[in-house]
């Protein structure tokens, strides 16, 4: 069992690839587990640039230890053995995307459209802190045992491209190609996306913002985050209460009152309005009454009806009602 630097005992091989070996390794002084890159210069390179190289990939490494993002792998640091840089990197339990496409097959759609969104903010805050990858792969996406999508793989190109760093439209065309892998020519409602990613002329560009809101709308569960922001202001608008006349306050809506709330006071003047009509419609039965019995008493044959009813006036103790202001009702 081999102790790397002192510290970092090798466990397992857990990948190989053209730039060297990643192991499953403890760190046996802070006593947790991580990866451990070990760097190796590619056959037939000169023994004169072999030490050009390896300092080439320590700054590439200690490069994308800048990159804080949770879809990014975090670089720990770099220790050193016999010459030769290791990179101490987080240890990520899963499979890659290439191992999982191997084993079972493509991805449906909305999932695809989950791994893209998640690579293109890897790539993205990886761009912002002046990291940017040389060309994402299946093999460069991990997809953890915990739901996470992490890419790996920044800082470790072995040479630099002629033309020096890739662009942002290189890193989308790379996107695509990675998409279009994924869902193994089925791409379904992720074809406009795809085309637009891969397509060279100017009708079909796409920037990365759109790219990525297109992704998160079409993997599971996924709304644009503005769009939901959106629909939580609409949903807020339309509980608030209106104003008008419904209420005695004039605020509005004819709901309950909230707990606690003083119930609204009310005017201590009388309203005159029915009180007066309430005095004229007796007085009217009065003089009705009056006249009636003038008419009836100097007339012919004056007495009581058939119907035993000798008087309309309002019974009670006086000719205007209860003495309250309002009329009595006839018995």
């Amino acid at each position: 069992m081999t102790v790397i630097a002192g510290r970092y005992r090798l466990l397992d091989v857990l990948a190989e690839g053209a730039t060297g070996t990643v192991w499953r390794a403890l760190d046996e002084t802070l006593v947790h587990e991580v990866a451990l890159k070990e760097l190796r210069a590619p056959a037939g390179l000169p023994a004169d640039e072999v030490p050009l190289l390896y300092a080439r990939l320590e700054r590439g490494a200690r490069a994308a230890a800048r990159i804080s993002h949770p879809s990014v792998v975090r670089v720990h640091g770099v220790a050193t053995e016999d010459g030769r840089p290791w990179v101490v990197m987080e240890l990520v339990r899963g499979l890659s995307l290439a191992e999982t496409l191997e084993a079972g097959g493509p991805l449906p759609p909305p999932e695809a459209a989950r791994v893209g969104a998640e690579t293109l903010a890897a790539l993205r805050a990886a761009r912002a802190a002046g990291v940017p990858h040389r060309g994402v792969d299946p093999g460069h996406v991990l997809l953890a045992n915990d739901g996470r999508v992490v890419v790996t793989g920044f800082g470790a190109g072995i040479t630099d491209p002629p033309e020096g760093e890739p662009d942002a439209a290189a890193e989308l065309r790379s996107l695509g190609a990675l998409l279009d892998t994924t869902v193994g020519g089925r791409p379904g409602p992720l074809t406009s996306v795809i085309g637009r990613l891969l397509g060279e002329g100017p009708e079909s560009a796409m920037t990365a913002d759109q790219a990525e809101r297109e992704l998160r709308r079409s993997a599971p569960g996924g709304a644009p985050r503005a769009a939901e922001g959106s629909t939580r202001a609409e949903s807020g608008a339309a509980r608030k209460p209106r104003t008008g006349s419904g209420g005695d306050d004039g605020s509005g809506g004819g709901g309950p009152a909230p707990a606690g709330a003083r119930p609204p006071r009310r005017s201590a003047r009388p309203r005159r309005g029915p009180v007066l009509a309430a005095g004229l419609a007796g007085a009217l039965l009065i003089t009705g009454a009056l006249t009636y019995h003038l008419v009836r008493d100097g007339g012919p044959g004056a007495g009581p009806g058939p119907g035993g009813v000798t008087s309309t006036a309002p019974a009670g103790p006086g000719p205007t009602g209860t003495g309250d202001g309002s009329a009595t009702p006839p018995r």
